[in-house]
């Protein structure tokens, strides 16, 4: 197919060839498996049934999951497979149905998870992504997805072209994320307070970027309100595949004083619905081995 489903339609035919997202139309999946690092209403006591996809659209230079977000680790899968999978975690206990950078396997999930419905599913499917999503994407997965956990990293198209090379990313989000709101709608939990349906924002503080992050901040709580979940992210990890002599300024964590000022910065302007990380949230743990686990 001429593949157009993210915001970069590199149209190319991913029956034969790697897209821009680094894989073929094949479902490849790294590792299935609860996990127990997502906000409380994702993976409560449980543990969120995460599905990490390869691959991915958006590529940003500090990746935390590069090892399968360039498309070298995974396994290929059927969406069958993909199928039993889903099924397979709701037996292990999981919370949800957690797709973890889904965008360029939509073609395949909408599928699988309506046979997975058909034969008893009965847990909210998470599409858990970078926020580079098309618009008309988000308006098709209504029906499919029920919870979006979605990143909004830039407002300054100059940082998410050096560091993602997508110049276009902050207002490609901002629909994509309208368009969440406008189908998976209010939030609602249920009696043991995890998410049914609604959106949680992530917000990942960039080391060096105060200000910017609080600019991206007041965009989203002037554009959505209550409507939605924040998540204000202190994890940021320069890893081994970061290019330090090209990015210096990344070559560290988030200091304390920068996260305490985003996240008052928050509270100030009226954020009550929404989560912070603390204590040393810059830690390898974030990062599961993408070792197969449930493929």
């Amino acid at each position: 197919m001429k593949c157009e489903l993210c915001p970069r339609r590199c149209a190319v035919d991913r029956d034969k060839e790697t897209g821009r997202c680094g894989v073929t139309t094949d479902v490849k999946i790294a590792r299935a498996a609860l996990h127990m690092w997502e906000e409380p209403p994702i993976s409560g006591e449980r543990g969120s049934g995460t599905v990490f996809f390869s691959g991915c659209p958006l590529g940003c230079v500090y990746c935390q999951n590069a090892d399968i977000s360039g498309g070298r680790a995974g396994k290929t899968v059927t969406v069958d497979r993909l199928t039993e999978i889903m099924l397979e975690l709701e037996e292990k206990g999981a919370h949800n149905i957690n797709l973890v950078t889904p965008t360029h396997y939509v073609h395949a999930i909408i599928p699988a998870v309506k046979a997975a419905r058909e034969k008893g599913l009965s847990l909210p499917i998470v599409y858990n992504t970078s926020g580079y999503e098309r618009e008309g994407i988000i308006e098709a997965l209504a029906g499919t997805v029920d919870v979006y956990l979605t990143d909004f990293r830039y407002i300054s198209p100059d940082i998410a072209e050096r560091y993602s090379g997508a110049r276009d990313y902050p207002d490609v989000a901002l629909d994509a994320i309208r368009a969440m709101v406008r189908t998976a709608g209010q939030p609602v939990f249920d009696e043991d307070g995890m998410m049914q349906k609604g959106v949680i924002v992530r917000q990942l503080v960039l080391p060096g970027y105060t200000e910017e992050a609080m600019a991206i901040t007041d965009l989203l709580y002037r554009e959505f309100g209550d409507s939605v979940y924040f998540s204000i992210m202190s994890q940021f990890t320069p890893t081994e595949h970061l290019d330090r002599e090209k990015y210096p300024e990344l070559c560290r964590t988030v200091t304390e004083e920068e996260y305490d000022r985003v996240a008052e910065h928050a509270a100030d302007i009226g954020i009550t619905q929404g989560f912070l990380q603390e204590g040393e949230a810059a830690d390898d743990s974030f990062i599961p081995p993408f070792d197969l686990e449930g493929v």
